[in-house]
């Protein structure tokens, strides 16, 4: 089918998840989780090809994104038993005012619509982005990336199959062409797309907010900060930015600058270079380092002098740039003018200092003394994110099911007119 053809069935299938009620809406998606289980098999071939397909074309970090196994698979279930869990967001009264001439208006939490995802190569985020959907009463179409296609139609297939005889199948949307047009035409689809969703690079996501005539959530890339304050623990900044920058640096939520007081940077450099590049439970880490970080770096295998714009560079590898400041304010500074507004952190043990941070530093989550690496709808307690909007209007932050929602106003009257 043309992307046209899927996008309109899909907008006819909204409304049988509309009527779904919230019971109902639960028993698709425990239907959907049994069925991953049910076709691991299936979706572990599909991405066995992905996987042959991407080597030497993607790098080790991405292919690890990639990459499935009957573990990633349960937690992807898990992940939609969790939004099953969740309370429905659909038919919550927002506010309500009551008249004196007895006219009741009601402010209505209601869905979307049909939600549109344009992602990358990360498998979960197609039974993710599908689960919170339904969950909110909305239908969605999925358009990944040539890199994980076949393992996201399998994960489809094991979806619909779980669906059947429940709810409308077409109320999962799987766009078959990954070619640039299809995405324009999702970008142009007025009528057929409520909310459009990038998540991916840079590039997707700029391409969709220049270009988009239906509405577009800008979902930013992460170009994560940690900034060790002279008021610092050591020992914990240590581990916030191991953590923060090694235990998946693929993700958007990923430390790439870290940021250091510079009364403590001839000692705390070298503890942070021994740590990132000696820890045996993740490749060394390569540095980028600013004038002053490289007077006490330079010179050591994986250092580097930063060049222009690596201040700016969401890696999303083993690398990390260092940039040395006098003082908060400049941290400030920086991180004000290099972050993308994603996930920005302080460590330290000023209460001043962090009060500070926490006011000055407009990021969608702002963390003190805490790995950036927990910016996630998962971890948020939301069960499963449809991406991390760093935009300000609509949705901030891990996108839930509440985000999905729009709203309406809901007036009950006996025969009143207006004077």
């Amino acid at each position: 089918m043309t992307t046209i053809q899927i996008l309109e069935r899909t907008a006819k299938a909204k409304h049988s998840v509309r009527r779904l009620t919230s019971e109902q809406k639960n028993s698709v998606l425990i239907a959907i989780a049994d069925s991953l289980i049910a076709h691991t098999d299936d979706i572990l071939a599909a991405n066995a090809l992905d996987m042959q397909a991407a080597e030497g074309v993607i790098s080790d970090v991405m292919l690890d994104r990639l990459a499935l196994t009957p573990a990633r698979i349960a937690g992807m279930a898990e992940g939609v038993r969790q939004v099953a869990a969740l309370p429905d967001p659909v038919g919550v009264v927002l506010e309500e005012i009551k008249r004196k001439d007895g006219l009741n208006i009601k402010k209505v939490s209601v869905p979307l619509g049909v939600v549109a995802i344009i992602y990358e190569s990360r498998p979960n985020v197609t039974s993710d982005a599908a689960a919170l959907a339904l969950k909110s009463g909305n239908a969605c179409v999925l358009r990944t990336g040539k890199e994980a296609h076949r393992t996201a139609g399998a994960i489809v297939d094991a979806m619909r199959s779980g669906m059947t005889g429940l709810v409308d199948t077409d109320a999962i949307g799987f766009i078959e062409d990954t070619s640039r047009n299809s995405a324009t035409e999702m970008m142009k689809a007025k009528g057929l797309i409520d909310l459009l969703i990038p998540r991916g690079g840079a590039g997707l996501i700029k391409a969709c907010v220049e270009n988009a005539e239906v509405p577009c959530i800008e979902t930013g890339t992460g170009i994560c900060h940690v900034y060790v304050d002279k008021g610092a623990d050591i020992e914990k900044a240590l581990n916030i930015i191991e953590n923060a920058k090694c235990s998946r640096p693929s993700v958007c939520n990923a430390m790439e600058v870290c940021v250091v007081h510079s009364s403590i940077a001839r000692k705390f450099l070298p503890m942070l270079y021994d740590r990132l590049r000696k820890g045996e439970s993740h490749p060394p880490v390569v540095f980028y380092l600013d004038e002053t970080a490289w007077g006490v770096l330079g010179g050591r295998e994986g250092c580097f002098m930063a060049e222009q714009g690596d201040f700016d560079r969401e890696f999303l590898d083993y690398k990390l740039a260092v940039k040395v400041v006098g003082d908060i304010d400049e941290a400030i500074a920086h991180i004000s003018a290099h972050s993308t507004g994603h996930s920005d952190c302080i460590v330290t043990e000023d209460g001043v200092a962090a009060e500070t941070f926490v006011r000055e530093i407009d990021s969608a989550a702002v963390y003190v003394n805490a790995s950036t690496r927990f910016t996630d709808g998962g971890e948020f307690g939301l069960g499963c994110e449809m991406g991390i909007s760093t935009q300000k209007l609509h949705a901030r932050g891990p996108m839930g099911l509440r985000e999905l929602t729009t709203y309406k106003y809901v007036v009950h009257g006996d025969g009143h007119i207006r004077n």
